[in-house]
């Protein structure tokens, strides 16, 4: 249960969750973008959201309650600067809305400001979207092409299905089914591979990968922290509850937000105490990854919250069964209307990765996004 409240600017609660960097997140909201953001800011009325182009001019703060679930106060930014000032939590907001608001290196360069396009390329049998159409090599690299075409920044390529209830494939089957696809396609785009497993991602990155993409957060395989380390390549960090084959069974949090949020900081922690630099780590919260439908609207409505991390922040929204679920059930294929608007709302919560199936329907959706704020 969630606890939303009208801020009472007595409420020892509020005044303990300041007293501890870790005790409190926040939630940018009153988000602008386009041509009145930068006024905004000028004038000291908003806070850029990692660097712009969308700022925010509230904050809504949460906290852990004594039973664990979330406590919410929403602020004008005037007002939580004042009580903060009293309460004497400083230093800690100063932390927070620094992490919130500075520039997010650009891990992968593009001409113009907008979030960046990955194209989702699964060389499996069995994934939920599109398992087996791209399983030959060939067929695999001609699509990844394809995407590239259609304006994908980055090419996500992986071995091994992670839907709901999928069993582990074997290092060397991944390496057979993804090494001749990333050889194929290396220097066109950045690739990113998407496992968990130590030996693919060295040998993913021999074969000219760029990126690696770990739905354990690095945690299922002891040795890719150092896989990772040693190569000083960016890493995706994402959420998921438990391994695929048990995550959707009977998910339970104490707070969605608030629980990922401290995990994906321990994974953080953990990549930075093993050589891994802070600056490159992107988060991603796992959407479908251990969630019921009530966790996802909960997520997707605060993704904002995870810009507080201080790292880029991926979407990966397309063609989950939620949205058939939220209407019109069918084949993961004819989720593209609700996999853009799921694009849509990660572009205005500043999201800055959007992993999608749909790459020119995708990019049209960005384009006319961009266009309307004038950026």
């Amino acid at each position: 249960m969630n606890h939303r409240t009208t801020p009472d600017l007595n409420d020892p609660a509020l005044a303990r969750g300041f007293s501890s960097a870790d005790a409190f997140r926040v939630v940018p909201e009153g988000l602008v973008a386009g041509q009145s953001a930068e006024a905004i800011v000028s004038s000291g009325e908003g806070y850029w959201l990692a660097g712009g182009p969308i700022v925010f001019t509230r904050a809504r703060l949460l906290w852990r309650t004594p039973d664990g679930s979330a406590g919410e106060a929403s602020f004008g930014l005037d007002a939580l600067n004042n009580w903060v000032a009293r309460a004497g939590g400083r230093q800690n907001l100063d932390i927070a809305i620094e992490r919130l608001s500075t520039p997010r290196p650009e891990l992968v360069p593009v001409a113009h400001k907008r979030p960046k396009i990955v194209g989702v390329l699964n060389v499996t049998p069995d994934s939920f979207s599109d398992g087996g159409k791209f399983e030959r090599a060939d067929l695999a690299v001609r699509h990844g092409a394809a995407m590239i075409e259609e304006g994908a920044d980055i090419i996500d390529v992986g071995g091994e299905s992670t839907r709901p209830g999928a069993d582990p494939v074997s290092p060397d089957d991944q390496c057979r089914r993804i090494l001749p696809v990333i050889d194929g396609l290396a220097g066109r785009v950045p690739i990113s591979v998407d496992t968990r497993n130590a030996t693919v991602m060295r040998n993913a990155l021999d074969a000219g990968a760029a990126i690696i993409n770990d739905v354990s957060a690095l945690s299922d395989d002891p040795n890719t922290l150092n896989v990772v380390a040693a190569a000083g390549c960016p890493v995706i960090l994402m959420h998921s509850l438990r391994a695929p084959k048990t995550m959707q069974m009977a998910p339970h949090y104490k707070d969605v937000r608030l629980d990922i949020l401290d995990y994906l900081e321990t994974r953080i922690t953990a990549c930075v105490s093993s050589g891994i630099a802070r600056n490159k780590v992107i988060v991603d919260p796992g959407i479908g990854f251990g969630q019921d439908d009530v966790h996802i609207a909960l997520l997707m409505r605060d993704l904002a919250v995870l810009h507080g991390l201080g790292c880029p922040v991926m979407l990966g929204a397309s063609r989950k069964s939620f949205i058939g679920r939220v209407d019109r059930p069918g084949p993961a294929a004819e989720r593209l209307g609700g996999s853009v608007a799921a694009a849509v709302l990660g572009l205005g919560c500043g999201t800055q990765f959007l992993r999608v199936h749909d790459v020119a329907q995708t990019r049209q959706a960005v384009a006319v996004w961009a266009h309307t704020h004038g950026l």
